[in-house]
């Protein structure tokens, strides 16, 4: 029988091992379940999210995608230069596919000193202040300019670039900027499949849903996970997005 990560979640307990296997103890025994065994790899290993079609098929999009998205590309870092002093890219550790952390390529839409900042505006965050996510209402640290990219979902297009590399698909679960030291057992489940620029959570919410009613979202396409879902996603997300543009609430 085939077992998604949230039922093999539920039956996990906690790790206590200590912090340096605490990644791998937590994430092994649902996301890898017994690579010896050949009916678990057929049918959970190699879903379609992990399957090589899959891959050919992110290649070639997000490489069509960045040839087509260039003029938008040139616009956006001489408005980015113009607006404030700092790079036009934005690089942050993201958490990924089983736990693996890489860097994420967006625009920069805050202000350089934006993660020194965090801290101090923490108590502001829309969730709570034990949340992992922060969010903001009127974060002081976006530029001008970056309200405009976020609204646009403009500055998530440089994530093409990720995409590329093998470090993202085009849709899947967001990379979230914490480790999975912050998630709870039954939030690693998201992480069983490669993370997306847009997904199941981006076109059924706006940008202040948390993160529990997010990893909802995100498990539910893991269930349902196929071509069409994702075409469907994929057609979804512009209308998302202008929605966000008309209501003033932009994707997360």
């Amino acid at each position: 029988m085939m077992l998604f990560p949230t039922e093999l979640l539920s039956r996990q307990k906690r790790s206590e091992q200590a912090p340096d296997r605490f990644r791998h103890k937590r994430i092994e025994p649902y996301l890898l379940v017994k690579l010896e065994d050949r009916a678990a790899r057929s049918s959970w290993i190699r879903p379609w999210c992990l399957s090589s079609t899959r891959r050919i098929l992110d290649i070639v999009g997000a490489s069509l995608l960045l040839v087509l998205c260039s003029p938008i590309f040139l616009v956006a870092a001489i408005a980015i230069k113009l607006d404030s002093p700092g790079p036009v890219f934005f690089r942050q550790m993201r958490t990924g596919l089983a736990g693996q952390r890489f860097r994420v390529y967006k625009f920069r839409t805050m202000r350089k000193d934006a993660e020194q900042m965090k801290q101090a505006l923490r108590q502001h965050n829309h969730h709570s202040q034990s949340s992992p996510d922060f969010k903001m209402k009127n974060d002081p640290r976006v530029t001008p300019v970056g309200r405009i990219l976020r609204k646009l979902s403009v500055d998530e297009l440089p994530n093409l670039i990720n995409v590329v590399r093998g470090e993202m698909s085009i849709v899947g679960p967001r990379p979230t900027s914490f480790d999975i030291d912050a998630y709870a057992d039954w939030h690693l489940g998201r992480l069983a499949v490669p993370p997306g620029i847009t997904g199941l959570a981006q076109i059924s919410g706006r940008g202040d849903v948390d993160f529990d009613d997010r990893v909802g979202f995100d498990c539910r396409y893991i269930r349902e996970q196929s071509i069409f879902l994702d075409l469907k996603i994929l057609l979804l997300t512009p209308f998302r997005v202008l929605s966000g543009v008309v209501t003033g609430r932009g994707v997360y």
